[in-house]
């Protein structure tokens, strides 16, 4: 497939707002190789620390639809660079947190800023972009997300046992403040916010999206709890140090996320060029590949076999990264492409990254973390499966669906 030319505009959009979500990830995944530090700091469970996780993802989620709504009716840049000022003051409050509840309340703060974030940035990259190279482009800005998050693991792994969990949210809130003010210096998007806008409710009547959102609901908590506990498993079940496990998997993360999110991506475009829906079939396809390489990480003894399976199935899991937002867009007109996307976002992260570190965390409590593990990828499992139903709906009813049509 021929690598698409973008205009100086187009590659400076999305070389800045792919930076952006890769401190994104790097603030809101950092805390989880803390873990093991903070609970001795504070003296708490299982449960607690994976309420550290969920009180971010609970904030999170409940703010992103609000302000994916403003997204679609006011400047997008400064919903954007003021979001990204919120959430980095919020980082360096974790590092100063004096009790567990502080750190709590600085958690979902951090929450706040970055519900902001992702429904604006993704409606300005597809607006930004021709449809042919839309998955593609949503996987460049996702590999910020695979890249920060790794790095977040790898960073709070070295800097944990280096000097302690504190300076760690000092300096990854840094870099933010400096992109912040790179957002307002992007020119303003051609095809601004428009003054009419789709009914919520409206959205609700499309077979095909409602579905998209109950798979993400079910992959992004397999994925979540993945993130959450997979520090802390290999170090209970597979003998790695607390350093060795930081960056063994953060490593990995990185190299199958940039691999996976872009074959994925490509894969989704060309399929997408042969027929309707093509692009669910390669997020459904990834998910069912993954699944078994994944349970045999989870079983082996042999910390080489571990990472090369981990590698494979990280590999194909993030294979529905780029598509994912492609279908979204793709199937609501672009008016409400802001409010889709933090439509998206507040069920999957309400319904799973929300629940996923607690429930995992609880589980782990009473049956042994390798438990929980396998509720996460029987998630996995029914959410590959639920997006071969979105198909089948893209093919009965199209990718315009008819109760949309006055707004396309």
């Amino acid at each position: 497939m021929a690598v698409p030319r973008f205009s100086s505009y187009q590659a400076q959009v999305l070389v800045v707002l792919t930076l952006v979500n890769f401190v994104n990830y790097i603030d809101r995944q950092i805390i989880f190789p803390l873990f093991s530090l903070i609970k001795a700091d504070f003296a708490l469970s299982d449960f607690q620390l994976g309420l550290l996780g969920t009180v971010f993802s609970v904030v999170h989620s409940l703010a992103t639809l609000p302000l994916g709504w403003l997204g679609d009716r006011f400047s997008r840049l400064r919903v954007m660079s003021y979001a990204v000022l919120f959430w980095s003051g919020a980082t360096f409050l974790s590092g100063v947190a004096g009790s567990y509840r502080w750190l709590l309340g600085a958690r979902a703060l951090v929450g706040v800023g970055e519900a902001a974030y992702t429904p604006a940035a993704t409606a300005i990259l597809t607006g930004s972009f021709s449809e042919d190279v839309r998955a593609r482009v949503q996987g460049v800005f996702n590999l910020g997300m695979f890249v920060g998050g790794a790095l977040g693991l790898a960073l709070g792994g070295i800097l944990a046992e280096w000097m302690g969990w504190r300076p760690a949210f000092f300096l990854v809130g840094v870099p933010g403040l400096i992109l912040a003010l790179s957002i307002l210096r992007l020119p303003e998007p051609p095809d601004g916010p428009a003054a009419e806008r789709i009914p919520l409710p409206l959205l609700l009547r499309v077979p095909a999206f409602v579905f998209v959102l109950v798979s993400g609901w079910l992959v992004t908590f397999a994925g979540y709890a993945y993130i959450a506990w997979g520090t802390e498993f290999v170090v209970r079940y597979k003998g790695f140090g607390l350093r060795e496990a930081g960056v063994s998997l953060g490593t990995v993360l990185v190299a199958a996320g940039i691999f996976g999110v872009m074959a994925g991506a490509a894969l989704a475009d060309r399929l997408a060029q042969r027929f309707a829906g093509g692009r669910v079939w390669a997020i459904s396809a990834g998910f069912l590949l993954a699944a078994p390489l994944l349970f045999w990480a989870l079983h082996t003894s042999s910390k080489a076999v571990f990472l090369g399976a981990f590698f494979g199935g990280a590999f194909f899991m993030t294979w529905y990264h780029g598509p994912v937002t492609a279908v979204l867009h793709d199937l609501i007109p672009p008016r409400a492409h802001a409010t889709a996307m933090g439509l998206y976002l507040f069920v999957v992260h309400f319904f799973a990254t929300t629940p996923a570190p607690a429930v995992i965390g609880k589980i782990a409590d009473h049956y042994g973390l390798l438990a929980g593990m396998h509720v996460a990828l029987a998630a996995q499992v029914a959410g590959g499966l639920c997006f071969l139903l979105v198909l089948y709906l893209i093919r009965r009813d199209g990718l315009h669906h008819p109760a949309l049509a006055a707004y396309r």
